[in-house]
């Protein structure tokens, strides 16, 4: 039943609109708030089931970028050379992108300390090894924060 329909004085109706606006506003974004707070860190050989949203570090993505780039390169060492270069300026920014995002998500990683993969990081406290399956290691890590407050 719509708050204007109570048979509510009129201050009361705008309180509790306002109430249900804000209860309903919290609740869509509170995923969104928890996801910016998440950061996963794995690599190709332990893929991992991340929400959208969620960043995913994957720590070989440098090396994989470094193979596209060295693919079929000719035997002469300035033919080669010449042949990255090439492929460097034809990528663009968005390889340029590719290529410090895959190198600042690695130093991310070593500054967090993490040991093993995949690692699911809350709040850049708390952490989760092997759980490949990231809501179910945010909700361990909920259960663990809210066991101990």
């Amino acid at each position: 039943m719509p708050a204007h329909s109570l048979d509510l004085p009129a201050a009361s109706r705008h309180f509790l609109t306002a109430r249900l606006t804000a209860g309903l506003c919290a609740a869509l974004l509170a995923p969104i708030a928890a996801a910016a707070d998440v950061l996963v860190v794995t690599d190709g050989h332990h893929p991992v089931q991340a929400p959208a949203g969620v960043r995913v570090i994957e720590l070989d993505q440098a090396t994989r970028i470094e193979l596209e780039l060295a693919a079929h390169l000719p035997a002469d060492p300035q033919q080669a050379a010449a042949l990255v270069r090439q492929r460097l300026h034809d990528g663009g920014q968005a390889l340029q992108r590719r290529i410090g995002q895959a190198y600042q998500g690695v130093a991310d990683a070593w500054g967090l300390g993490i040991a093993k993969i995949p690692a699911v990081v809350v709040d850049r406290s708390y952490v989760v090894y092997g759980e490949p399956d990231v809501p179910r290691a945010v909700a361990r890590i909920d259960a663990y924060r809210s066991a101990r407050p």
